[in-house]
């Protein structure tokens, strides 16, 4: 069986990573048409989902490129976490290297946020407690 993301590629490439959580997106932006390949698969078959496939399509959109399948291609690599923060990182590393591209995209992107690395993580699970903040029951006499 032949992987999708398989062929070799001339071009030269942009890099961005992006985080969120404990997934890591390496992403390799081409500007040439083409696909974007997620882990050797098909991004719309990657992320299934319907709201997925208009978010990682947003940072193309806020630069003023309205067809990104048209003029870009990418490769990315996604590992850890979960389908939701995979996403969020995929879109966190194509927005990093739009801003490489161009310095107006750049400023356009930090303005509307696709810049900034969501910081939230899970807190971790204390001694004595349940939970990260879930205590035992609490018993006065």
């Amino acid at each position: 069986m032949d992987k999708v993301g398989s062929r070799k590629r001339t071009n030269a490439f942009i890099t961005g990573t992006g985080r969120r959580k404990t997934a890591t997106a390496r992403v390799f932006l081409y500007a040439e048409k083409g696909d974007f390949i997620v882990n050797d698969m098909p991004i719309d078959a990657y992320f299934s989902s319907k709201t997925d496939n208009t978010k990682w399509v947003k940072p193309f959109h806020t630069v003023g490129v309205s067809h990104p399948v048209a003029q870009y291609s990418a490769s990315i690599k996604v590992v850890g976490s979960g389908k939701s923060s995979q996403m969020d990182a995929v879109v966190h590393g194509l927005s990093r290297a739009l801003a490489k591209i161009n310095i107006d995209f750049e400023t356009t992107l930090r303005k509307q946020g696709f810049l900034t690395r969501d910081s939230r993580m899970v807190e971790r699970k204390k001694y004595w407690l349940r939970k990260a903040r879930k205590a035992p029951q609490y018993s006065k006499r």
